[in-house]
């Protein structure tokens, strides 16, 4: 159980991580991460040795994540994407720094699970089977995900405001059909 333990925690700042920008709150963020490590330390015989312990953790967040705050809608889209950033004594001056305000506006402006696996594997580095095994999706969706993401945040950060996905009556976006949005 300890050695366990000890490979667990060692992926306790990628699961902080992930799961900060997943429900956009510092607080929310911990609960959801200690919920996963108190399941997956509980669940330990349930992992196999051998396989990705990364991508088990990863599921197990995610499915959390399903199952607390989207199905109970306790997440909220108006805390930033890290806390952080507000407690700064002056304004950046430099060019980097806008760069990465306007990336962190464009990211906010993707679709939920585009973020998702912009998250997994440019950030975190997973393989795109690690992703697609952790969100519970064809890897072939996952590399779809990833491109439209990728050229979605180009076009934003290029300035071009029509790069957002179109969404439908219910607010989710609209499927696509034949390469084509289908009309909400």
């Amino acid at each position: 159980m300890a050695e366990f333990a000890l490979m667990v925690s060692e992926h306790i700042p990628n699961l902080r991580r992930y799961a900060r920008v997943l429900v956009r709150d510092s607080v929310h963020a911990e609960d959801l991460v200690q919920d996963c490590l108190e399941r997956a330390i509980s669940r330990e015989h349930l992992w196999r040795q051998g396989s990705n312990l990364r991508a088990w953790l990863f599921t197990i967040l995610h499915n959390l994540y399903i199952n607390q705050y989207l199905r109970h809608s306790s997440v909220t889209n108006t805390v930033p994407l890290l806390d952080e950033h507000q407690v700064l004594s002056c304004p950046a001056r430099q060019y980097h720094s806008v760069t990465l305000t306007d990336l962190a506006r464009a990211f906010d402006d993707l679709p939920e699970q585009e973020q998702q696996v912009v998250l997994m594997v440019g950030l975190e580095g997973m393989q795109y089977e690690d992703a697609a095994e952790a969100l519970g999706v064809p890897m072939g969706t996952v590399k779809s995900r990833l491109s439209r993401a990728r050229r979605r945040l180009r076009n934003l950060m290029d300035g071009d405001l029509r790069s957002p996905m179109p969404r439908g009556r219910s607010g989710m976006p609209r499927p696509m059909v034949g390469g084509r949005r289908r009309a909400g």
